[in-house]
């Protein structure tokens, strides 16, 4: 169901745009018949809706190559709750993945997969033959019907997008925003360093007019600067007052090239495999690391045993306590 009422939401797009050439002189970009691209993924989404859903293993599927959202997990208890309690309704949408290591890839989907994983049981998912091109606009497609990313996401996808060498008319399309919004998302990306945008988060919920202050406040700062600002976000609280701080700090000019204290003590990097997997311990953090490209499956492995590794570990926990 979902998949055709994206190819609805897809099958309008190209209405409008076919009214608007209608409308206007005819150009090499659009045509009577719509974008391209649009009828193109119309045609891929109206196929794959007609197919049975699959039963996939998470320890089948890879991470997307560009990833739409910052951390699937905020917020994923509830989503694990109503799986558990209702089954997971929505399938998600695979492709077929060459070399080493995982079968399929995620096109979208990645919280629904998260929740399988947490939950210890298959993936109901539609696959599909997909080019990287015919993956990024089905992922931008899907997750602008749902309104799930927030303005920051939104601003790093679209990037990300650019990047890829998508057109700016086919990124306002997939994302449905018009050239300023565009615009102002590129901006926002090119003047705020992204280790800055990391550490605050996603910040569901936030407009774009905080952003566009960071924005304003830190461009042109040193790298000194940035450190500093970077070092003195908030470990606790939620993203928005992790931004609000931030920004309270530059407006009120306490932050300086001085760089501070790193707040948490890191233990030296340990080997797991020599040349390859290694890890690296903080206050509160682990960092796994597979520099071989044959061992990176290894991360998905241990991603799909993590609540498993939990129960372990609680239970020997009990059982000493």
């Amino acid at each position: 169901m979902r998949n055709n009422i994206l190819a609805q939401s897809l099958q309008k797009s190209l209405e409008g745009s076919k009214a608007a050439a209608e409308a206007a002189p005819s150009s090499p970009a659009a045509t009577a018949d719509g974008p391209r691209s649009l009828r193109s993924m119309a045609d891929v989404l109206s196929s794959v809706s007609a197919q049975a859903p699959q039963e996939i293993d998470p320890a089948e599927i890879a991470d997307s190559e560009v990833a739409d959202r910052f951390d699937v997990q905020d917020g994923l208890n509830d989503l694990v709750e109503s799986i558990r309690a209702s089954g997971q309704q929505l399938p998600v949408m695979l492709r077929h993945r060459r070399g080493a290591g995982p079968r399929y890839e995620v096109v979208y989907g990645r919280r629904r997969i998260a929740a399988c994983r947490a939950l210890g049981i298959k993936v109901v998912a539609h696959i599909k033959e997909m080019s990287l091109d015919e993956a990024l606009m089905s992922q931008a497609l899907e997750n602008s019907a749902r309104l799930e990313r927030s303005f920051i996401e939104q601003a790093v996808f679209a990037t990300k997008l650019d990047e890829a060498g998508f057109s700016a008319e086919r990124i306002c399309q997939a994302l449905a925003i018009d050239t300023s919004t565009l615009s102002r998302l590129r901006t926002v990306v090119r003047d705020i360093p992204e280790q800055l945008i990391r550490g605050i988060g996603a910040a569901q919920g936030v407009g774009r007019r905080p952003w566009m202050e960071l924005r304003d406040l830190i461009k042109g700062a040193t790298d000194k600067t940035v450190q500093n600002v970077v070092s003195i976000i908030p470990e606790s609280g939620s993203a928005a007052e992790r931004l609000d701080a931030v920004i309270s700090a530059l407006s009120s000019g306490s932050v300086h090239d001085e760089p501070k204290v790193q707040r948490s003590r890191s233990l030296p990097q340990r080997t797991v495999v020599a040349g390859s997997v290694s890890y690296q311990l903080t206050t509160g953090n682990m960092v796994l690391r597979a520099e071989r490209k044959n061992d990176r499956a290894f991360l998905q492995y241990v991603e799909s045993h993590l609540p498993q590794l939990y129960s372990d570990w609680a239970r020997e926990s009990e059982k000493k306590a």
